[in-house]
């Protein structure tokens, strides 16, 4: 035989007896995947945990052979993948990688007709799941919040299942968001919980012949399913390529209680430069003008003529002279517009109805308050919105996008406030491009805007709540994203940036909404609100008129600026709808640093509590803490730590384990007591010294405390040094010592770091 041909003969027989119909195995150090493809069914079983977590799948497809071969991705390695060929033509593929702690399903599908065919909804596989419980002492978890997972009205992109006792838990997600939007159900059936997938395209046109790929889906098993949704969202940005713009605290003019809305160039002046001066030097970074600068006719909604300023407006003189007064402050100026709506009936737009996205009548497709929907697939509103964002970032200078009505991107209806899965008539728009879905064109949207910003812009969109097809046309390509609704002057979105607070530093910054300390408002809610934002690291600006604000409430501001660039995690969030622990880490000094959060949103009073163990802090026998607003050294305890909180109130403790050394406890500095500002701590046995830099701002009073042991073999403080940022420039010490607890000062007049050392004697500290 021709030695070419038996090569080609050799590989034909080696392809015809890879694709079998028994069921088939592939494996990796996470997982075991079973598939029947002549049944369609498959099982998962969890390799570290010995667990059959996902039993009775169901594939997207039945019958058919299978083919095991290996799967090479640009972003996870090569894995082992079990392909299924259904008789139809369609396809489906699951693959496990050496790197991903999750199985890859994904499926092609083919329009075998003669005829095109348009899909709206694409159901996905199904399987129930096993945690070794019944439904109802599970939870589930989505972007409508916690609930029993037969109350789950279905969630956008992710689904956690877990036991709230143990947190184990198994965790689903949309990979790829391309062109559709992935929902999640979990119906129960005979107290089994079954989790279902599902792609929503709208009008996804298939020609006869053609096929296309599905969206990746990924699903995993997890000892805490928290870590599983933190791990799904580093693959979701793995897979998008994101690279996070530093975010900057600041202030949006919305909500002000004087001169709110879009302010005026004049009272917008005298703003900003009490903010530059009051809080530049802590960190203090953008300053934002919100709706009611442009020009346009208010008809559903605000004014959509974003090329213009109103002429008897705030602005009547143009936005650049705003921006350049702003940048000249050392500040970054920022803008709100809506970039994918218009009007169709101002007559600005009378001209342009071509712009617009029309229903299946033919008519411009108009959403509530939103307007109408401008057509990203069509090239002249393409042009549109690329030359309006052009004129906003490079002519006006304008750096800090809040884009509101971003769903109108997507061409489907509001549903304010949306989080968990509700119908919105997704399929109802005729986009001038045929082949494109609506997420699609929403995609190309942002990118658009991307690319006529430029790369130094940063970009908010506002917001998930108005519909959450926005949080499928967003992922990867946003900085920021408003995740909840409008809060209003007293409280902040904590319940939505709760629930997705692993998106949070990873994929972009979750805007929570504004931080109010106003003084209509209590002190203690004051401090809830600006601790939430700055615990959990989120997007925090203000909203309140700061030329007014008491002395206390700046502090407030101060304290809680600039972000601590740390993740930042919620302990009872399988047990609590409304998180109220969270719990901070810090291995950055060299010294593990650890920051707990007892938060009470309610409106009465609440004991707050919980084991160690159970909120992550290292094991030792006995711990010491600090309460920052307290202001107070918190006694050495155990196993438990335990707080009584006012309604609408928080604490913040630093907590370490008890040393037979001197050690920082907190700073004065941050609400983080010592992340932020503290570096280098380290203690001399042969000096007897403990020593550390500090950053600290110049005439803001800085206080270290430090903890000794308790008893006769501890420490007494005798001197305290330090040098100033600067050479020549003196820096005032003092310090007090109460037993066990020590109170260092520090006095600069000019900000920088200081570097300190405190020198001991043994002694005794009752």
């Amino acid at each position: 035989m021709n030695p070419k041909l038996s090569i080609i003969f050799i590989g034909l027989l080696t392809a015809l007896v890879s694709l079998r119909a028994e069921p088939v195995q592939i494996a990796n150090d996470f997982y075991r995947v079973t598939v029947d493809p002549s049944a369609g069914n498959f099982t998962v079983v969890s390799k570290l945990s010995s667990l059959t977590f996902l039993q009775n799948g169901r594939l997207a497809g039945a019958g058919g052979t299978c083919e095991v071969s290996e799967q090479t991705d640009k972003h996870f390695g090569t894995g082992q993948s079990l392909q299924i060929y259904h008789p139809n033509g369609e396809s489906e593929r699951i693959v496990l990688y050496p790197a991903l702690p999750f199985v890859v399903f994904q499926s092609t599908l083919h329009n075998a007709g003669v005829e095109p065919v348009v899909l709206n909804r694409v159901p996905g596989i199904a399987a129930e799941i096993n945690l070794g419980k019944p439904a109802s002492e599970l939870r589930a978890l989505g972007t409508g919040g916690l609930s029993s997972p037969a109350k789950n009205p279905g969630s956008y992109l992710m689904l956690a299942v877990a036991d709230p006792a143990t947190r184990r838990g198994v965790v689903a997600g949309w990979l790829t968001q391309d062109r559709a939007s992935g929902v999640l159900f979990s119906p129960v059936e005979n107290d089994r919980v079954r989790i279902q997938t599902r792609l929503d395209y709208g009008r996804l046109r298939m020609l006869p012949g053609a096929s296309t790929e599905t969206e990746t889906l990924l699903l995993g098993y997890f000892d805490d399913a928290r870590l599983g949704l933190e791990a799904w969202a580093d693959a979701l940005a793995k897979h998008y390529a994101v690279k996070l713009r530093p975010k900057q605290p600041g202030y949006c003019t919305w909500y002000m209680e004087m001169h709110g809305g879009a302010c005026d160039k004049t009272n917008l002046a005298k703003l900003s430069v009490y903010a530059a001066t009051n809080l530049g030097p802590y960190g203090f970074g953008f300053i934002q003008i919100d709706d009611g600068w442009q020009a346009g006719e208010k008809k559903n909604g605000p004014k959509k003529n974003f090329t213009l300023t109103d002429a008897k407006g705030p602005y009547a003189s143009g936005m650049k002279p705003t921006a350049e007064m702003i940048s000249q402050l050392g500040l970054t100026p920022g803008i709100w517009f809506m970039p994918f709506a218009g009007t169709w009936n101002d007559p600005f737009f009378q001209n342009h109805q071509d712009w617009f996205v029309k229903t299946v009548a033919g008519k411009p497709y108009d959403t509530s308050w939103g307007g109408t929907c401008l057509d990203i697939s069509n090239p002249d509103a393409r042009l549109y919105t690329s030359n309006m964002v052009a004129r906003i970032a490079h002519e006006w200078g304008y750096k800090l996008f809040k884009m509101d009505g971003f769903w109108t991107g997507s061409a489907t209806r509001q549903i304010y406030v949306n989080d968990g899965y509700k119908e919105d008539g997704m399929g109802d728009a005729i986009f001038h491009d045929p082949a494109k879905s609506n997420i699609e064109v929403m995609r190309d949207g942002v990118k658009l805007i991307r690319e006529a910003a430029g790369s130094d812009v940063f970009l908010l969109g506002c917001c998930l709540a108005q519909n959450m097809r926005s949080l499928s046309g967003s992922i990867g390509l946003l900085d920021a994203m408003r995740v909840g609704p409008d809060t209003g002057s007293g409280t902040i979105g904590y319940p939505w940036a709760s629930r997705l607070w692993f998106l949070n530093g990873r994929v972009w910054w979750n805007d929570p909404d504004c931080v109010s300390v106003r003084a209509a408002l209590t002190l203690d809610q004051a401090r809830l609100n600006a601790s939430f934002a700055a615990v959990t690291d989120t997007l925090f600006y203000n909203s309140d008129w700061m030329p007014d604000l008491p002395p206390e409430r700046l502090d407030i501001l101060r304290r809680c600026i600039p972000g601590h660039g740390l993740p930042a995690r919620p302990v009872d969030v399988f047990t609590n709808g409304y998180p109220q622990i969270w719990h901070i880490t810090d291995t950055r000094g060299g010294r593990r640093r650890d920051v707990v959060a007892f938060l009470n949103f309610q409106k009465n009073p609440a004991t707050i509590s919980d084991t160690i163990a159970d909120i992550g802090l290292p094991a030792a026998s006995e711990y010491v803490g600090f309460d920052f607003w307290e202001n107070k050294f918190v006694p050495p305890f155990k196993q438990e730590l335990t707080a009584n909180l006012p309604t609408r109130s928080c604490r913040i403790f630093a907590i370490r384990p008890v040393s037979a050394v001197p050690q920082v406890i907190s700073t004065s500095r941050h609400i983080t007591q010592g992340m932020t500002d503290l570096s280098d701590e380290s203690w001399n046995a042969a000096a007897r010294a403990l020593s550390a830099t500090s950053q600290v701002v110049g005439d803001d009073p800085y206080e270290i405390r430090m903890v000794v042991p308790a008893g006769k073999k501890s420490w007494r403080l005798i001197r305290l040094s330090a040098s100033g940022p600067d050479a020549g420039v003196t820096v005032a010490t003092k310090f007090h010592q109460d037993g066990p607890f020590i109170r260092a000062a520090l006095s600069s007049h000019r900000s920088g770091a200081v570097k300190w050392a405190a020198y001991f004697e043994p002694a005794t500290a009752n």
